[in-house]
């Protein structure tokens, strides 16, 4: 057995940096990963879909011109499409290789498992260090449905090693991850059926988000089976979908996405005294800590939210920590958005979770179609609204649906984390025409 430093479980967004800044501080520092380096972000998530999706969406966006009065014939080369999705995906990856091999850092690729208290084994070799990081992540959870197992579905996993585009998917889950893709295969040329138990689309979020969404989905040409579970699967070189109303819906292909599954399973971290939750995540304190002294855990194998920024802080959080600092899990403000067309941003909570809080709040609301720039671009479906507390007039929150409301959701997160007010915001003068320029006006509703 040979005794380092650090052990860092999984390569994602949170666990590559952590492994990174030890190993400069001159600590030997041991990498395991049973994958691709870069974790699901790089691999399997944000890269590739979103490298995806901008071919999808500008075609769309053409197509959409015609409103506008901008005619023309508009095909995606999903072949080409791919191949630059698998040129760029295998572009970072690279560099997160490069990355760590400068470091210094020593890489196992296998599987790690816990073998006894603070001691990591993997592909025949066994370690033990006072410093242990998780950052295993999420997988694709697969539901029990009868006749699935065995046949070529697909998952986030390998959804972008598709060549050929198929003439039909189903898609199991009105999810995040469900829907962005759907849409994006929709947009290429794909008939698409959506499948989701839920009366709505993204069912976490605000209803008129929701209805919002599933608008654009509509307009794509999308069909959506909500409030309906599969019951069946069949697979004869095509798919057929039983559905619990006895209907059934036919297609090449079939993506699965209908949640996610914390990778503890293989960890066997009850060898080393670490506790899971009732969820199997690693159960963690607001430090991070997890039962087994000296060992942490952080992104969403943790059960942290399932985004990229939020592993990458977390490790950020944690270096403050064992420094000695005050950081912990909570001291943030979330923001999260879906890359379908319109987008769904979310910073801070709704008006109702800032209720069960005990909180007395308003919101208000601005349809988008009352932004100057919304009108000119053509774009009529969304709107922002602001959810403040009337006490101390500080916002707590903010959602918003329409074109591009990931990179305005930022203006909001940045007048939280300040501090400011709603009279802040108010008072601001944003560049006219700009869809930000909507967001003071938001904020003057509250004058009222």
């Amino acid at each position: 057995m040979e005794r380092v430093d650090v052990i860092v479980i999984g390569s994602g967004q949170g666990g590559v940096p952590f492994a990174v800044d030890r190993a400069k501080r001159g600590e030997r520092v041991v990498l395991f990963d049973r994958g691709r380096l870069g974790g699901s972000c790089v691999n399997y998530g944000c890269t590739p879909s979103k490298a995806f999706l901008a071919a999808a969406h500008t075609a769309a966006r053409a197509r959409h011109g015609e409103a506008l009065g901008v005619r023309g014939d508009v095909s995606v080369d999903f072949g080409a499409t791919m191949d630059r999705v698998r040129a760029i995906r295998d572009e970072f990856m690279n560099g997160v290789e490069k990355r760590v091999a400068s470091a210094g850092i020593r890489v196992v690729r296998a599987e790690a498992s816990f073998s006894g208290e603070r001691i990591v084994t993997a592909g025949g070799e066994r370690f033990e260090a006072p410093l242990i990081l998780i950052d295993t992540g999420t997988s694709p959870l697969v539901p029990l449905v009868p006749g699935l197992a065995g046949t070529p579905y697909m998952t986030n996993l390998d959804f972008f090693d598709q060549r050929a585009l198929p003439k039909r998917l189903l898609v199991m889950g009105g999810g995040y991850i469900g829907l962005e893709l759907g849409q994006g295969m929709a947009r290429c040329g794909t008939e698409v059926h959506v499948v989701d138990s839920n009366a709505r689309v993204l069912a976490r979020e605000e209803p008129d988000a929701s209805e919002a969404l599933a608008q654009g989905l509509l307009a794509d040409g999308m069909s959506l089976h909500l409030g309906r579970q599969a019951v069946a699967i069949r697979y004869d070189g095509a798919f057929e979908m039983e559905l619990d109303d006895g209907s059934t819906l036919q297609a090449d292909a079939l993506l699965v996405a209908v949640g996610r599954r914390p990778n503890t399973e293989a960890l066997a971290s009850q060898k080393s005294g670490i506790a899971l939750d009732k969820r199997s995540n690693i159960g963690i304190d607001a430090r991070f800590a997890t039962s087994c002294s000296g060992v942490y855990a952080i992104g969403d194998v943790a059960g942290q939210p399932a985004f990229t920024h939020v592993s990458w802080e977390d490790h950020r959080r944690l270096e403050d920590i064992l420094a000695g600092g005050i950081r912990t899990r909570d001291d943030r403000v979330l923001a999260y958005s879906t890359y379908t067309e319109p987008q769904v941003a979310r910073v801070g909570m709704t008006a109702d979770e800032a209720r069960k809080t005990g909180r007395d709040v308003r919101a208000v609301t601005l349809p988008i179609g009352d932004v100057a720039r919304a009108v000119e671009w053509g774009q009529s479906v969304g709107f922002f609204r602001l959810v403040v507390d009337k006490q101390s007039e500080k916002i707590l929150g903010a959602t918003m649906v329409g074109y591009e409301t990931a990179e305005l959701i930022h203006v909001i997160l940045a007048h939280m984390e300040a501090g400011s007010t709603w009279r802040v915001l108010e008072r601001s003068v944003h560049v006219h025409p700009t869809y930000a320029e909507g967001l003071p006006s938001l904020a003057r509703l509250l004058l009222n």
